[in-house]
């Protein structure tokens, strides 16, 4: 058995904690950094392009952020936050391109537009309110709406082809949304911490206990299955980015703060289209509506994708169950993660699931035919022999304790931080990886607290991350001009050509003061 000594250990190589590692390098590259993965490759789970949606989740097309209320009103409170957190990932990416730390923005993120469509009165009515609302608000001005099917089919050719003329159909579009692949973006990500001093990269390492010391370092057992031999950690910090092997591992630590957790797996698949013609017809993702009791990743789409340079088409994603917490996990995930302070919530969810039950039920069921037929709602000329099967990542909805001890499920995520500061964790799924950057920047002000409030480290983050200390909802100048640069660096600006896109080497300073003023 070895021990050694680090500043931060990081649980899991996938979005969540390449992020949190090359944040906190970048803030102080004396940091002594290990990450610790259970696979043998890294961003290998729920970070893989196939295993998730790949949308950059900014609440351009994504109908279940913007709920109707029961007097008919859309709430965009959760738009205007899950997009102003996808914005600060857009500055953060653009920093690392131009500090060389990431490559050509096209190797992990693409534009492809962000659409919404809807058929049947009532639909077409919700998204009709939706676009009014949510386009009265400067960060989404840009949204277009139309009804009209010649302007359909000029957004949508594919999806317009064979439709009947009499259906009442709507669409919203807002041009510059992105494919993201996550899985490219958190490898590269590590590539270049590797490069760094002070960084290892431990793979086919398990996490086996926790011991916190008497000065509130955490001592981690480790057991490498290349060789089965163990190996402590002692580390001032440990971050649980694990996907949803992280709930069983805050379990392990015994920190008050994880009391009353518990998960709710969720698995899923794709239909992916073999016909590359097909695939060749669309560029866009447009997202429909859900079904009653369908949670949020389950949410129905047609899907561009940019996977290693090569375009694909997916439809899904197809909600399962499975009682595994991963995809590469175990059947008994789910059992082992129940105790004694989280039996009464989740046994209460299962008690009063029962849309959501009925629907995994429903998903699990389908045939091939009948997943293509749910196809049919957005390509009604679909041909069974055009699409194959594909199994996606593993989600874990977080059920948590209400009122009265009542189990609570969300769908979401949520940092769950020690009081002491020195661990923190990620649960949940959606909206995931796109806000990577927003959710790992509350981790660094709760537990970097001391460090954060220097000069240095303040400075350091308003270069990565401009908009920072700023409210991009309520500030529309400073979100145009930082969305503006974002956009130019990233490649995103459908009104420019690719090659004529300038990729600035300035940091995206230049309008705050004048914003502030």
């Amino acid at each position: 058995m070895t021990t050694k000594s680090v500043d931060v250990l990081l649980v899991g190589a996938g979005a969540m904690s390449t992020t949190l590692g090359i944040m906190l390098k970048q803030l102080d590259p004396s940091l002594k950094i290990c990450m610790a993965e259970r696979l043998d490759q890294v961003a290998m789970e729920s970070t893989d392009c196939m295993n998730n949606a790949g949308t950059g989740h900014a609440a351009y097309c994504e109908l279940n952020y913007t709920p109707e209320m029961a007097d008919g009103s859309i709430n965009c409170d959760k738009a205007y936050a899950i997009n102003a957190s996808f914005e600060m990932s857009l500055q953060f990416w653009s920093y690392l391109v131009q500090q060389n730390a990431l490559p050509e923005p096209s190797q992990f993120i693409n534009p492809v537009p962000h659409q919404s469509f809807v058929w049947g009165d009532k639909n077409v009515e919700f998204l009709r309110k939706r676009y009014e609302a949510l386009s009265a608000h400067h960060q989404f001005d840009v949204m277009e709406y139309s009804e009209d099917p010649e302007v359909l089919r000029e957004w949508m050719p594919l999806v317009m082809e064979g439709r009947k003329d009499n259906e009442k159909i709507a669409a919203t579009r807002v041009r510059y949304g992105s494919d993201v692949n996550f899985g490219s973006l958190a490898r590269n990500m590590v590539k270049f911490l590797e490069a760094q001093n002070d960084f290892e990269l431990l793979l086919n390492h398990d996490v086996k206990e926790f011991y916190q010391n008497k000065d509130d370092s955490w001592s981690v057992t480790l057991k490498n299955n290349q060789n089965n031999e163990f190996d402590v950690i002692n580390s001032r910090f440990v971050f649980l980015g694990a996907g949803g092997g992280a709930l069983p591992l805050l379990q392990k630590t015994g920190i008050a703060e994880g009391d009353g957790y518990g998960g709710f797996p969720v698995s899923g698949q794709w239909l992916v289209c073999k016909n590359q013609s097909i695939v060749e017809q669309h560029e866009a993702k447009v997202y429909g509506a859900a079904p009653i009791g369908a949670p949020p990743m389950s949410v129905p789409h047609l899907d561009t994708r940019v996977i290693d340079g090569k375009k694909a088409l997916l439809f899904g994603p197809f909600a399962g169950f499975t009682t595994k917490f991963l995809k590469q996990g175990s059947v008994m995930d789910m059992f082992g993660s129940l105790k004694m302070n989280n039996l009464k919530p989740m046994l209460y969810v299962g008690a009063t699931s029962m849309d959501l039950t009925r629907y995994l039920i429903s998903e699990v069921m389908q045939t091939h035919g009948s997943r293509v037929m749910s196809l049919s709602n957005f390509l009604p000329e679909a041909k069974e022999e055009d699409w194959e099967i594909s199994h996606a990542g593993q989600r874990v909805q977080i059920i948590k304790k209400g009122e009265n001890g009542k189990g609570k499920l969300e769908f979401g995520t949520e940092v769950i931080t020690s009081a002491d500061g020195t661990l923190a964790a990620l649960l949940g799924a959606s909206p995931g990886a796109s806000t990577a950057v927003s959710a790992m920047l509350n981790i660094v002000e709760r537990c970097f607290a001391k460090e954060l409030a220097s000069p240095e480290w303040k400075a350091k983050l308003e270069a990565m991350i401009p908009s920072y200390g700023h409210d991009l909802t309520q500030d529309a100048s400073l979100l145009k001009s930082i969305r503006q640069q974002t956009l130019d660096t990233l490649g995103l600006d459908p009104a420019k050509k690719p090659e004529t896109q300038v990729r600035t080497t300035t940091h995206l300073q230049t309008d705050l003061t004048d914003s502030a003023a």
